[in-house]
């Protein structure tokens, strides 16, 4: 079947020129090739052939040698130089071995017959020289396409590559961008922590800042502890805000001593680090921050409150917020109603190590309080009036107002902008205001948690 359609396939829409001066050769070659399928054009001369050609789609020429005006030889020699496509076969009626080397020569002839010929031999020839054609032209189809394909393949790689480092230069635009919007985010809500801060601090009441000195020591605690800077940020943050769901409790339930408590006012005040959650519960750079406040009244034993999670479970951070929380209550007296002095508020910790709070954290805490003792990693001040300030000094301290209320954090770092507040408030205060910046070259002092 396949050997079928192939014949068909090669017979099909095949052009063949007869040229001869003699009118019989032309019909017997007409009759040898009709039954093949073949269109069949005839021409009586040279001249005439070429006339043909030039109108007609031709693929093979059959030529007889001796013709008058125009011989077979320089007939093919025409052929070949402007249709080279085409087969060309010369007949020759007479053994002229000099004529048909030239034909050969001039002509490229794919082959030539003697007259009288052999029907089946030249039928045969002529069908393998279609097969030949139809096979080469295939085979330059398929060259023509996989050069194309090859060129399209070029192309598609290089316009790829061009889209791809477009497409990874928008990407890294796109990701700069939201970083930058991330931290500007970020700014936003950390912005927000010294007014939080300020709520808490007014609660306090006059003599207080047990927020600011739990967040420093804490802080300090963390650094040691060798926490990254974020988490140490967010040790700061918690321990700024800790107390923040406090800020609704009666005046009576906010000046008792824990240990003072009733049963019902302790229910009360164990809900406090849920609700200091909640309040951070829409800002979501501040999770880790409200995570910490939830836990930092666990202990190590699972004891705790709200959640009795116990040991490595409890958030590092809360660990240390718990350590820190408790010194300054201890120091302060708002955690047994007596201030404690240094010594017996590390007793304290000490014999609850490993119970109520994590050992690492006691030792850590001893360590940050010896050296500050020692006065190590203190920092070189100056104390400026306000009209001294100057953009991009930083605050060496807290900066309250005269009722407590902290306005600006440690290590904030002044612009023209909070120049010109400060200035203005301690005219709209009517108060003397003193402001501590770190001495020049001693900027490596913690920056503000959020800058």
């Amino acid at each position: 079947m396949g050997d079928v359609q192939g014949a068909a396939a090669m017979t099909e829409n095949v052009c063949v020129l007869l040229v001869d001066d003699e009118a019989n050769i032309l019909s017997a070659l007409r009759r040898l090739f009709r039954p093949q399928g073949y269109t069949i054009h005839t021409a009586e001369s040279g001249a005439a052939g070429l006339a043909i050609l030039e109108r007609e789609p031709v693929d093979l020429v059959i030529s007889d040698m001796r013709m008058p005006q125009m011989d077979g030889a320089e007939f093919l020699a025409r052929v070949a130089e402007r249709w080279p496509g085409v087969i060309r076969i010369l007949l020759t009626g007479y053994a002229d071995l000099s004529s048909t080397v030239d034909a050969i020569n001039r002509g490229h002839i794919y082959g030539y017959f003697s007259k009288p010929w052999e029907d089946n031999e030249i039928r045969l020839a002529v069908q393998h020289a279609l097969e030949q054609k139809r096979l080469r032209q295939e085979r330059d189809r398929l060259l023509e396409l996989t050069r194309r394909q090859n060129d399209e393949l070029k192309d598609l790689n290089a316009t790829l590559e061009q889209k791809v480092t477009a497409r990874t230069e928008e990407l890294r635009q796109t990701n700069m961008f939201l970083e930058l919007a991330y931290d500007q985010l970020q700014e936003s809500y950390y912005a927000a922590i010294p007014i939080f801060a300020s709520l808490v601090q007014l609660r306090e009441g006059p003599g207080g800042g047990h927020g600011t000195r739990v967040a420093e020591l804490a802080r300090d605690i963390a650094t040691h502890m060798g926490l990254d800077a974020d988490d140490v940020r967010h040790v700061y943050f918690a321990g700024l805000l800790h107390d923040m769901g406090k800020l609704a409790w009666p005046d009576a339930l906010l000046r008792t001593p824990y240990a003072n408590l009733n049963a019902a006012q302790r229910k009360v005040v164990e809900k406090h680090p849920i609700t200091g959650q909640a309040i951070l519960m829409g800002m979501d750079p501040l999770q880790k921050t409200a995570l910490f406040i939830r836990h930092h009244h666990e202990h190590y034993n699972g004891n705790g409150y709200p959640d009795r999670l116990y040991g490595e479970k409890i958030p590092l951070g809360a660990r240390i917020l718990a350590v820190a929380n408790d010194y300054d209550g201890l120091r302060s007296g708002s955690l047994l109603g007596d201030e404690l002095t240094p010594l017996d508020a590390r007793t304290f910790l000490q014999e609850r190590r490993d119970k109520r709070y994590d050992g690492a954290v006691i030792d850590a805490c001893f360590t940050v309080l010896d050296a500050r003792e020692r006065g190590e990693g203190m920092v070189h001040e100056l104390r400026l009036e306000p009209e001294a300030l100057r953009p991009g000094m930083m605050l060496s301290r807290d900066l309250l107002s005269r009722d407590g209320v902290l306005l600006l954090t440690k290590g904030y770092r002044l612009t023209e902008a909070l120049v010109r507040k400060i200035n203005s408030f301690e005219q709209d205060d009517n108060t003397h205001v003193l402001i501590h910046v770190l001495a020049e070259g001693e900027e490596h002092a913690p920056h503000h948690a959020g800058r």
